[in-house]
Order: C-alpha cells, then structure tokens, then sequence
C-alpha cells in the first residue's frame, strides 16, 4: 500500500494555523459561530447519571411509553455499571475535550480560508452532557453571535442522532435563547475526502502492526453504532449513509483487504441492525480468520463505544478466541481530519454566501418516510428559512 506521510498534512495544517494569525480579523467583529452538535459524554464519573437521564429522557432517540417517568428510573437503576465503565476508560469520556481541540483548530484554519466571515468561533452543544444546547444557547447570545452554522458531528444523518439534535436546536431559537441569528446547517459529510483519507490513514497504520506476509488478509471490521429496526424501517437514511462511508474508504484502500460492515452497543430485546459487532469477531474466528482491524466508522473521537466496548470488551472476547484484533485509531486530534472540518465549514459558508443558506443537502428538506414527529418537519422548514 502506498504511504502517505503524516508530517506533509501536519505541516500544511500548522502552516495554515500560523498563517492565519497573520492575517487577524478585524477586532470587534461579531464572530461566525461553528456549532458543533454531538452527543456527548459525561466528563467526570459523578456526571453519569444526568448523561443518562438526558438520554432516555430524548423521544427522538428513544422514545418510551411515559418517558419522563420511565426515564429517571432507567438511568438511575443503568448508572451502577455504566459508572464503572467510565472509571475503567480512565474516569470520564474524553469527547468533550476533543470536540474543543478540533473545534479550535478547525475555527483558527476558517480564519484564513474564509477571511470574509472571519473571526470563526466553535462552540459545542451537546444533546445529553454538558455543554448542554441551552448553555450554549445562552453562551452565544452573550456572545452577540448574528451568523451560525449547524455543524454536525455525527458524519452520517440520523433523525436520532443529527436530528435530534438540531431539534432541540430549533426548540432553543425559537424561544428565542439564541437571540437574532441567521442559521445554516451541514447535516452530513460522511463521504468527504478529507474524513475519507483520515479514516483511511488510520486503518494503514493499523494494518502496520500486523506482519508484512499476511497484511492483506488481515480483515477490517468496520464498526458503527447500531439502530433499532423500527428506526431503519421508517425510512432512516443512516445504515445506506454509513454504507457509503466504508465503500468510500474502501476505494481509497484500493480493495487491500477483506472487509465487513458490522454494528454495536445494541440496548434491549427488540431487534437491531446487525451483525453485532461480538457475533462478527466469533464468526471470524470459527472461520480460522485470526488477524482484524476494528474501525470505528461513525465516530469522530474517543468515548465509551471506543474505549470500553471496542478496546476492551470486544478485545478480551477476541483474544478468548484466538483473534489477534488491533484498531484503528479514532480521529480526535488527527490533522487531516480538523483540515477536512475546516474544508467543509468552508466549502459551506461559500454556498451560503452565494445564496444558498439552508440545509447542505436538500435531502433533509423532507421528513424520512413514517416520521411522526412534528417537531422534524417545523426543524427544517426553520433552518432553510435561516433561523427565520
């Protein structure tokens, strides 16, 4: 496989970063705000509990028969074991602190590539830990903040994950907490060739770790975190979108290896999309297909789907069964990846100036087939008005 050099992208990323400080906005300007929409983590143990709650507290991820009942009581009688997990990845998810280590880069790389809506700022709402979307609400406002992008985190669209996000997003400008802002949206970019060739970068150093004669039947098991049926069946756009990504990343591979979409962290008896990601590395090892790369496809940095479920779960099964299992690192602070961010925020922010505010796709103009709710539909008819 062709090597890529590493310090060629870092050098360019630095060089665009220490050039923007030579060409500084003017002082005063109100920034463009970068709004970085993910789910979030709790960052310390004790958070654990209100990152549940806040969880199955959301009818667009879960929705439950008196949830706001049903919801305190499940995250309460849940937070034993997932606190534990926290403490075995190190004490808290690391999510919040990647998200500001791309949001940062990513605003001082727009300084130069967009001067004309410079200075750029990130700010980050998260949907179940905080900073929580009101926080950053309020933060913006204080902020005098008159032109914001939507900018989520999750690469592939779901009305669970992107969706529900920008839902409370719209509940939130629409009271009024953000104040007087003109809004567009990047609702998905998992096919990017800049998050392509990261990913890609990622598995080949993986694949490093394995013995020259036999790298090219090492299997890449690309992993992203499952749905329930009843979501995919409505009509949800995420496993064709997640599809996309590992046929795309696959390309930039050149086809090197064998390779297999799977899916984790099922919640529940009803049925999900599979294979589980577990089933898979059984099933491979049944098959005598002892080396695997695990690649994380629909995350964009560390958390507990990573490091608790990934790296040790799913590794300590793999080694009962004589799996010899590396993974590809996540994207946290890779610079490829933050100059692909930034590319996006300004591919986009090109479009709006020529006219075309709204949504990046005008897919997500519709509501999927068999959405009920309301909420969706009013979301998006709002953001490609620009927050009008």
């Amino acid at each position: 496989m062709a090597h890529i050099p590493r310090t060629s992208a870092l050098t360019r990323s630095l060089t665009r970063s220490l050039a923007s400080l030579n060409h500084a906005p003017p002082a005063g300007k109100s920034p463009t705000a970068i709004v970085m929409l993910n789910m979030g983590g709790p960052s310390t143990v004790p958070e654990t509990y209100d990152f549940l709650r806040n969880l199955f507290s959301d009818g667009d991820l879960i929705p439950l028969p008196f949830q706001s009942v049903l919801a305190p009581l499940i995250a309460r009688r849940r937070t034993p074991q997932i606190e534990q997990q926290y403490t075995d990845i190190g004490g808290g998810s690391p999510i919040l602190r990647y998200t500001n280590i791309q949001g940062e880069r990513m605003a001082a790389l727009l300084d130069e590539l967009s001067p004309e809506t410079a200075p750029h700022k990130h700010y980050v709402a998260f949907r179940y830990a905080r900073p929580l979307t009101d926080e950053t609400a309020r933060q913006m406002k204080e902020d005098g903040v008159k032109r914001a992008v939507a900018f989520t985190q999750y690469p592939q669209y779901s009305c669970s994950t992107t969706g529900s996000s920008l839902n409370e997003l719209y509940r939130r400008g629409k009271a009024g907490e953000v104040g007087d802002v003109e809004w567009s949206v990047i609702d998905r970019w998992g096919t990017h060739s800049g998050f392509v060739e990261a990913v890609a970068q990622n598995i080949e150093r993986a694949l490093a770790k394995f013995p020259e004669s036999t790298r090219s039947d090492v299997v890449l098991l690309f992993s992203a975190h499952s749905l329930p049926m009843s979501v995919v069946n409505r009509g949800d756009p995420y496993v064709l979108e997640v599809s996309a990504s590992v046929s795309a990343v696959m390309d930039r591979l050149g086809h090197s290896n064998p390779y297999r979409l799977v899916w984790q962290s099922q919640v529940g008896p009803s049925a999900w999309m599979g294979m589980q990601t577990g089933e898979a590395l059984k099933g491979l090892a049944r098959l005598g297909r002892k080396q695997v790369v695990l690649v994380p496809i629909a995350f964009t940095s560390d958390h507990i789907e990573t490091l608790y479920e990934l790296d040790l779960e799913y590794a300590k099964e793999a080694k009962e069964h004589g799996v010899d299992v590396h993974r590809a690192e996540s994207l946290n602070d890779s610079p490829v990846f933050i100059r692909a961010l930034a590319d996006l925020a300004a591919a986009h922010l090109k479009e709006v100036s020529l006219g075309r505010a709204g949504y990046a796709s005008t897919q997500m103009g519709l509501r999927c087939p068999g959405c009920t709710n309301a909420t969706c539909g009013q979301q998006k008819a709002w953001f490609a008005r620009g927050g009008r």
